[in-house]
């Protein structure tokens, strides 16, 4: 055997069987324990098919599914609710001026009143009630855009400025 080659390379052939019999032992250890981790694996992996109460997962995923489809068709119809509710909201008077003041000095104190009421698109209308001691008189004035086809005067023009937010509302004095 002096020709062969495991002579050329200086290893003695028993070393080498005794160093190939480990390799052989070591991956026999590797492949026993891969085949306990994957029994364990198969265990859960039949435990997670098999889900809780002997209910299999398909079904599971299906009942979700369906929920799911519930939730979509109530989510449109939210959705829709709240279109209509927003369109209702825009047609409703939203903004509003209050003026009180004494429409004739000296005759009973700040019974008169001008109110403002506006809705989104700054259309409504204002209301001018006049107090004497003759009588309540009440005169109503539309607005179409924060604008009014007839004069104001200076108590209703307060009010719709105070709607439209250009002044703020300030508490009438009381005497």
């Amino acid at each position: 055997m002096e020709n062969s080659i495991m002579t050329s390379w200086g290893i003695d052939p028993g070393f080498l069987i005794l160093g190939l019999a480990v390799i052989t032992f070591i991956l026999f250890i590797t492949v026993i324990l891969c085949l306990i981790k994957m029994k364990q694996l198969y265990r859960r992996y039949d435990v997670f098919m098999r889900g809780k109460d002997a209910e299999t997962l398909e079904d599971l995923i299906i009942g979700q599914m369906e929920e799911i489809n519930l939730l979509k068709v109530e989510d449109k119809a939210n959705k829709e609710n709240i279109r209509t509710i927003n369109r209702n909201i825009r047609a409703s008077f939203q903004k509003f001026g209050l003026v009180r003041y004494n429409a004739f000095n000296g005759m009973g104190g700040n019974l008169s009143f001008a109110i403002a009421m506006l809705d989104y698109t700054n259309s409504g209308f204002v209301l001018n009630s006049v107090h004497s001691r003759e009588g309540c008189y009440m005169y109503l004035k539309r607005v179409d855009r924060g604008q009014t086809e007839v004069l104001l005067g200076s108590e209703e023009r307060e009010a719709l400025e105070q709607a439209l937010g250009y002044v703020e509302y300030s508490a009438p004095d009381e005497k």
